[in-house]
């Protein structure tokens, strides 16, 4: 890559500064272990919820809130975030950092569990925005339960790792993003892209 590419991204990630509350959120999460979204990932993901106008978003990988608090920021005032994480610690700062920004609790629903219990068990179609930042091994399962979650024209987000354009990468969690990439490229009810953010996030909308 280019110098000049690389100033580029890096302009792109600082482009849009995070809120105070995002800000708190994402050292929380960072404490806890819990790796937030970097802040070129959190406004593309704040872009899209805007761009759909979605009231209905799915979030798989809660951490402490900062993922939560960008979405929350693009969705229309009667949007509803769905947030899935198994720690409940996780859950504890995120409920904090969403009282703290000011959102209202009936404009949240944090869920306790295991997100391939919990998703089998929310409606067909329901959803506009399904967001997914967990376990890479589980991904292809992830996709499986948007595809079905999303109503026509829904948007899926997964965010990715910077290994897999490397084709030196051979470990399993980079083979599992390849093998997802090449089946959503494939699959006829997805239109999808790759954006240079972060670390990578792949985009696919459902037809």
């Amino acid at each position: 890559m280019s110098t000049q590419k690389v100033a580029a991204w890096s302009h792109a990630e600082t482009f849009v500064a995070p809120s105070e509350h995002v800000e708190a959120a994402a050292r929380r999460g960072e404490q806890l272990g819990a790796a937030p979204v970097p802040d070129g990932t959190g406004a593309v993901l704040q872009v899209l919820a805007a761009a759909i106008g979605a009231r209905a978003v799915m979030e798989v990988g809660t951490g402490a809130g900062a993922s939560g608090l960008w979405l929350l920021g693009g969705m229309p005032a009667d949007g509803i975030l769905t947030t899935i994480d198994l720690e409940t610690e996780n859950q504890r700062a995120a409920r904090e950092a969403f009282a703290a920004a000011g959102v209202a609790h009936q404009r949240t629903r944090v869920i306790a569990g295991r997100a391939l219990d919990v998703l089998p068990r929310m409606t067909d179609g329901a959803y506009d925005l399904v967001v997914v930042d967990a376990d890479r091994a589980e991904y292809p399962e992830y996709v499986e339960q948007a595809a079905r979650l999303l109503r026509t024209g829904g948007t899926l987000a997964l965010t990715w790792s910077d290994r897999e354009s490397d084709p030196a990468n051979r470990d399993d969690e980079t083979r599992t993003l390849r093998e997802v990439g090449r089946s959503l490229r494939e699959r006829s009810d997805f239109l999808v892209s790759l954006l240079p953010v972060g670390d990578g996030l792949l985009v696919a909308v459902k037809r």
